[in-house]
């Protein structure tokens, strides 16, 4: 067995000594396991906006001037009433309510009428007339006023012709600007109802997007739960080890000295019985040595002898070992140490040691269970998306948004064909608008070309008449086409008006969201909040103001009225579960003895030996005496001396034979006995320090290492907790980052319903600016040429009769007095 000083220095070196808190000092605080890791969570909103349409701008102007005129053909306010009426209760529209509201197109109706009528009227009288050559014929007799009539006439033709022309061309622009409109309006309708069913489909997808992510956190701590046990076991082992190093120190310690005290106690039985054997083999022969001196010394012939005598007389025993102490009483401790106490303490430390990997093993089947509980997801994230008020209604909501979409595929391309044959109709209106124009101008010009060459008499009158025709010609076409261009275009601006100053006008100033924003206006199926399952009604104008703004469907819903969300997030059972599996962590440290029974024997053997009780003064006043009162080797020095003074031979040669035999006896009998008086000196010291303070010790090592095996379980168990507590805490932090994740995606990100506003946008752009502009300014423009048709028609036919050849001339007028466009002639020069 190893007994080296060095052997508690090497023990201490595997990390006994370590100062570290006992356990409670640090047990409470979660430093060691740190704040939950932050998670990075995939966004789950989609990126959408719907850019609106911008308008097209170059004919501003003309659909500035055609909205002036619809709104004093519409003064009436927007028709609220009237249109709740119609909406909830049809059957009760009063004809004279709608009439009322309507009176500026029942007026136009009524011009529209009597244009419808008096044109055709005038056409008639006029072919009659003309039949009869009564109307549009010729001027029969020249007078004064004639060419200022004439000049007059053909201004006013000119300018009604230049308006025509000027209303011709812009309604052939507006025809086509319309016609070129159309396409991209009737694709931007789908478009707009895909970006709208994209909105109300993905909800659901975002939703369930984020319940998915809850495998974020769920991972994270199904990765840290892989370590668990050996964190708790390295918890337990850092928070104890102090306590149980020192422990197993005192141990090791106690050990050493009981080896120590067990071989003192056994070295001073054995020197005491070899002192009183060698006691027993010196005492006679001292004793012949005496008796042979004193009687040599004494004798006469003796020369100084004197100092050798006194010596003499003490040359006997001077302690006596047979007196010493018993100490068989404490002899009994055979066998002990009956354990290895340094094998014993580096095994407990190396089980010590091993914790961490003992509790990994020990917790290993119960993290397994902890496990599928963790993969298990709350109930309230399952059912989160369902539980959304627009889930339900998204659902109906995509599908007739899908069905409005493959129905208005069909719809609009018949649209477009229609619009193909209005676009036609249109031209062609537009073309014999022209052709009047075209007639108007070469009538003038041939009538004005024919006036200037009638002063030449070898010029036929053949332009004027030509020209006269051509004016008789655009007045046959204006009454022939003026039925269907007033048809035309009183039902364009009936339709085109109503949308205008109907719709387009409400919508743009809101009016129209403030009255589907009234209680009471529209009818049950048509209520947007019960539709969308809210227990608030939605201000459709608040919504497309906050939708304008990007703001999402949680705001714009106001969806905290409606729906917890709070309730979907909360996990408290999830947590209460998950904590349940946590205290069932159990870590057993009961194979940590701390102390052997056969060690526990050792040192209770040694306390109950009464190795206190033995009398070591007795042992101490026997050794502090020599072994011979006599000094053996200075007494055979001094004889040896004698020997060489004395005068008798024999009396010399005999004391030179004692002092020999007085140094053999020393080297012989007295030097042993006297090594080992040192050696018991050494055992009885040894003992006599250690004895009064090894009992004490002895039992403040057995209490010890009983209470902390005791109390190790409990230690365990509090840092079991306290560890599982931090551990929950933390995972939970993980949790709560989900938690607040979501709510702040939930209420900030998802759905922004800025395509709705879009839409809208877009709906208005398209309906209005894209569409109704250019219609409305397409039956001004045509209005416009159809109503100056009447004055072009009059001055045409007013005018043709001045380009006519004229029957009777004035002798007394020149002809530049009566020609209008008079071109003197280049006469020659007489030089």
């Amino acid at each position: 067995m190893v007994r080296s000083p060095d052997l508690l220095a090497a023990l201490l070196g595997l990390g006994l000594g370590a100062v570290l808190t006992l356990p409670g000092a640090g047990a409470a605080g979660c430093r060691a396991l740190g704040p939950a890791e932050r998670l990075v969570f995939a966004p789950a909103a989609k990126a959408r906006w719907l850019a609106p349409r911008v308008r097209p701008g170059p004919l501003d102007s003309l659909y500035g001037t055609v909205r002036g005129f619809l709104s004093v053909v519409q003064l009436n306010p927007f028709p609220a009433e009237l249109i709740k009426t119609l909406l909830n209760e049809p059957a009760s529209v009063k004809v004279d309510e709608v009439v009322r509201y309507q009176a500026g197109y029942v007026v136009c109706a009524v011009i529209a009428g009597l244009y419808l009528l008096a044109m055709p009227t005038a056409g008639l009288c006029f072919c009659c007339l003309r039949c009869r050559r009564r109307c549009g014929g010729r001027v029969k007799m020249e007078h004064k006023a004639m060419a200022c009539e004439r000049a007059v006439l053909v201004t006013f033709l000119l300018l009604t012709t230049l308006v025509l022309l000027i209303g011709v061309v812009t309604a052939f622009v507006t025809n086509q600007h319309m016609h070129e409109q159309m396409g991209p309006s009737a694709e931007a309708v789908p478009e707009t109802l895909l970006s709208l069913r994209g909105l109300v489909s993905e909800v659901p997808l975002e939703l369930q997007a984020v319940a998915e992510q809850f495998s974020f956190p769920q991972e994270q701590v199904l990765k840290e739960l892989n370590g668990v046990g050996s964190s708790i076991g390295k918890a337990i082992h850092s928070q104890l080890k102090s306590t149980v190093y020192e422990a197993l120190a005192s141990v090791l310690s106690l050990g050493q000295a009981l080896q120590v005290s067990v071989d003192h106690l056994r070295g001073l039985n054995a020197t005491s019985v070899e002192l009183q054997e060698g006691q027993e083999a010196l005492a006679p022969a001292l004793h012949g040595h005496r008796q042979r001196l004193l009687s040599l010394l004494q004798e006469p012939p003796c020369q100084g002898c004197a100092g050798a005598l006194d010596k003499s007389h003490t040359l006997e025993l001077g302690a006596d070992f047979s007196q010493v102490p018993s100490v068989d009483h404490v002899l009994h401790l055979k066998g002990v140490p009956e354990a290895n106490f340094y094998s014993m303490v580096l095994e407990e430390n190396t089980t010590f040691n091993a914790l961490p990997i003992l509790a990994a093993l020990q917790t290993a089947d119960m993290i397994r269970e902890l496990k599928k509980v963790v993969a298990e997801q709350p109930r309230g994230l399952n059912t989160m998306g369902e539980a959304f008020p627009v889930w339900e209604a998204a659902s109906r909501w995509s599908q007739a948004l899908e069905e409005v979409e493959e129905r208005s595929r069909p719809f609009l391309e018949e649209v477009q064909s229609y619009e193909r044959y209005r676009w036609i109709a249109g031209c062609v209106l537009c073309s014999v608008v022209l052709l009047v124009v075209v007639c108007n101008l070469l009538g003038l010009n041939l009538g004005i070309w024919g006036l200037s060459a009638r002063e030449d008499p070898s010029h036929s009158e053949a332009k004027g008449e030509s020209g006269a025709r051509f004016l008789m010609v655009g007045v046959g076409f204006s009454f022939l086409f003026a039925v269907p261009l007033i048809i035309l275009i009183f039902s364009t601006f009936l339709v085109g008006g109503n949308v205008q100053t109907l719709v387009c006008q409400s919508w743009e100033s809101g009016e129209l969201y403030e009255f589907v924003d009234t209680p009471g206006n529209l009818p049950p199926s048509m209520n947007l909040s019960q539709l969308l399952g809210l227990k608030k009604n939605l201000s459709i104008l608040l919504a497309y103001e906050q939708c304008k703004q990007g703001a999402v469907l949680w705001t714009v819903l106001q969806l905290n009225d409606s729906y917890d969300l709070e309730k979907h997030l909360d996990i408290s059972q999830y947590t209460i579960k998950l904590q349940q599996e946590l205290q069932k962590l159990k870590v057993d440290v009961k194979n940590l003895d701390l102390l052997s029974p056969a060690a526990r024997r050792d040192l209770e053997a040694l306390q109950s030996s009464g190795l206190e009780s033995i009398h070591y003064p007795g042992f101490l006043a026997e050794i502090q005496k020599p072994v011979v009162n006599s000094d053996v080797e200075k007494l055979a020095q001094e004889l040896e001396g004698l020997s060489q003074t004395q005068g008798n031979a024999t009396l010399g040669q005999k004391l030179q034979e004692e002092a020999r035999g007085l140094q053999h006896l020393h080297q012989e009998k007295i030097l042993p006995q006297q090594n080992l008086v040192a050696k018991l000196n050494r055992s009885v010291q040894a003992l006599a320090s250690s004895a009064p303070h090894l009992q004490s010790e002895i039992s403040g090592v057995l209490d010890r290492v009983t209470h902390l095996k005791e109390e190790l379980p409990t230690w365990a168990t509090h840092i079991l907790r306290n560890e599982s507590e931090c551990f929950l805490k933390r995972e939970m932090g993980y949790f709560s980052q989900y938690v607040a994740w979501v709510r702040e995606e939930v209420t900030q990100r998802i759905a922004t319903c800025q395509p709705l506003s879009g839409a809208l946008d877009s709906g208005r752009v398209i309906l209005c600016d894209m569409v109704a502009d250019p219609w409305n300014a397409f039956w001004f423009c045509l209005g416009w040429c159809t109503f100056f048709l009447i004055p072009s028609i009059v001055f045409a036919i007013k005018t043709s009769k001045y380009f006519r050849p004229i029957r009777k001339r004035l002798s007394s007028t020149s002809s530049e007095e009566t020609q209008l466009f008079h071109i003197p002639r280049v006469t020659s020069l007489k030089l």
